[in-house]
């Protein structure tokens, strides 16, 4: 009996201290299947690409910061974990994986999706930081409707209740403001 207790004990040890650690340092996109988790587009602009890890190690892609907003007003962001995520996105003139939240974002940039924000490491006067310009996007202040028009996509103003959404077939491509 004793040596059952101790074998239980050891092995109770041994699989406790086997604990899955999370790895959240960036991963490298696959361009032959990484796509965005908003709008479904494949990943080819590691510039403005954006990756998030949640605290099971889960990766959600994006095709654009934009597309990250889009989904972080939804609430499977919440219950997916996405608060506690750690958030990477590529510097718009290396293509480095920076620290979303710690990063800068100036505005003007022609990006995978047209919401215009580039991530940089350095502050400017001009750049905002992650939670303005996440804020921003969500208040419209963003190239999208140029981007729309430049694509020749869809996009209604109208009083038809589509609040501007680009039509692409899941209907999550954001707004049109």
């Amino acid at each position: 009996m004793k040596k059952l207790v101790l074998i239980s004990g050891i092995l109770f040890i041994i699989l406790s201290s086997c604990e899955r650690k999370i790895d959240f340092n960036p991963r490298p996109i696959n361009y032959d299947r990484d796509v965005c988790y908003i709008c479904k587009m494949g990943l080819d602009e590691p510039k403005y690409n954006v990756q998030a890890i949640n605290q099971n190690g889960e990766v959600r892609w994006y095709d654009d910061i934009g597309c990250l907003a889009e989904d972080m007003r939804e609430g499977t962001w919440k219950n997916w974990g996405g608060d506690k995520s750690v958030i990477w996105i590529g510097d718009a003139d290396t293509g480095k994986w920076l620290d979303a939240r710690k990063a800068w974002y100036r505005f003007g940039d022609r990006t995978p999706m047209g919401y215009g924000y580039g991530a940089k490491k350095e502050k400017k006067d001009e750049y905002f930081d992650f939670e303005t310009t996440i804020k921003r996007i969500d208040e419209g202040k963003t190239k999208r409707a140029d981007f729309l028009k430049k694509k020749k996509m869809s996009v209604s103003g109208g009083d038809n209740g589509d609040n501007g959404e680009m039509k692409c077939g899941n209907g999550k491509c954001g707004g049109g403001k």
